[in-house]
């Protein structure tokens, strides 16, 4: 009887040890799974350069929250495997170029690269018959500057239904921009420019107030006019626009992938519309109403939509309407101009030959050559001559950040020699 008391001893005793070990496994599961699940929740949000993080949301679904945008633009970083390392996406440049813009349009893209001190992604929409020769071009530019960029080059494509209508709109190709956020699907966030732009300080300074946009912004442009007394817009337009002078296309920094989520109020029907979906209809309704195509589409579109659009100051697209008739652009008097915008064909003329002065001294600046003796001096030289213009007396806004950029490319040559 004992050795029976004594072996269900020994079994009760076994099977209470079986029993702890079983839990102790459990317990251990459990925590494993609550820390794998704590790690995702803590992980940082991509950096901006990162795949968007609702792509795999299917087109047909509703649009995303204002919360889900929260912190789309305030990392720069990513987790490596076991640390954390700095990684900085290029900043994307998209220009559409027809016609006779190669040389206007290599100009542009010189000056992002020689002042830019982040790498660059250009992404070319041109005629077939200049891809050739943006090729050649780019690819002939020295080792240390040619290694600041990469580019695409699309061919001009329009929807095959209305590609006629669009393609008449306004000037060729012009209102291929309008088209960017669906060719462009797996973009997030872009920098378009007109051909006729000049950076005179580095291109990421515009492309930082990405991080400054709300939940709710999804594109930036500055104003048409700063003075309504002489405004187009506002004395002239047939159509609604944006704010009380409309706004200015010429830079329009995007964020493609909260433009392809977005459902848009319009004066065509009560139901909130997508891009793909918006910029037909309004074509036809406003295509008798408008004079400057694409850019009248996107005033219409945020009129509408006044929370989408985060509007810069006018030194960030400087033309001559800011100079013409006197100096109206107060931020530039301020600060000096970070982007000239010559539009109206002023650096190919004598209209406004400080406008020509700056563009003429880029375009000869040869890449490596000391830039305050044959980029800077040039310039001055030249504007010596322009007095006698309302523009050419501003002169001095036209070179403050122009002079600072220069120092800097100057320390970027020495330190590459």
């Amino acid at each position: 009887m004992r050795r029976y008391f004594r072996l269900l001893f020994v079994c009760v005793v076994f099977a209470l040890f079986s029993l702890l070990y079983v839990f102790s496994q459990l317990a251990s599961s459990l925590e494993t799974v609550r820390g794998q699940t704590e790690a995702r929740t803590d992980r940082p949000s991509l950096a901006h350069g990162d795949r968007p993080r609702f792509a795999r949301k299917a087109r047909g679904e509703q649009g995303l929250t204002d919360s889900d945008w929260s912190d789309r633009y305030t990392v720069d970083k990513t987790l490596a495997a076991d640390h954390e390392v700095e990684r900085v996406e290029p900043v994307r440049l998209a220009v559409v170029a027809c016609g006779l813009r190669l040389e206007e349009t290599l100009t542009m893209l010189k000056s992002a690269v020689l002042f830019s001190q982040r790498s660059l992604h250009f992404h070319i929409f041109a005629e077939d018959e200049l891809h050739a020769g943006f090729k050649n071009s780019l690819e002939l530019w020295p080792v240390r500057f040619r290694s600041k960029f990469n580019y695409t080059i699309y061919p001009i494509t329009f929807p095959r239904a209305n590609a006629k209508d669009w393609k008449r709109l306004f000037k060729p190709c012009a209102s291929q921009r309008l088209f960017l956020p669906l060719i462009l699907g797996e973009v997030d966030s872009l920098l378009y420019v007109d051909t006729d732009i000049l950076f005179l300080q580095p291109v990421e300074e515009i492309w930082n107030f990405l991080s400054q946009f709300n939940s709710t912004h999804m594109a930036a442009m500055a104003p048409e006019h700063e003075e309504p007394r002489i405004g187009w817009y506002n004395r002239f337009a047939r159509h609604p626009y944006y704010g009380k002078t409309g706004v200015n296309s010429g830079v329009m920094l995007m964020n493609m992938t909260r433009i392809r989520a977005k459902h848009f109020k319009n004066d065509m029907t009560s139901v909130r519309l997508r891009w793909e979906d918006l910029l037909m209809p309004l074509l036809q309704k406003y295509k008798l109403n408008i004079t400057w195509g694409d850019q009248d589409l996107l005033n219409i579109i945020f009129h509408h939509n006044p929370e989408g659009l985060f509007v810069f100051p006018c030194q960030w697209n400087y033309r001559p309407d800011h100079c013409i008739y006197g100096s109206n652009c107060a931020a530039a008097e301020h600060y000096g101009v970070y982007i000239l915008h010559g539009n109206r064909g002023v650096y190919h003329d004598d209209k406004q030959p400080a406008f020509r002065a700056i563009y003429e001294a880029i375009q000869e600046y040869p890449f490596g050559g000391d830039p305050a003796t044959l980029l800077l001096q040039p310039v001055e030289e030249k504007l010596k001559n322009t007095m006698h213009t309302y523009c050419g007396r501003s002169s001095h806004l036209l070179t403050k950040k122009l002079q600072e950029s220069v120092k800097n490319l100057e320390k970027d040559n020495h330190r590459a020699r």
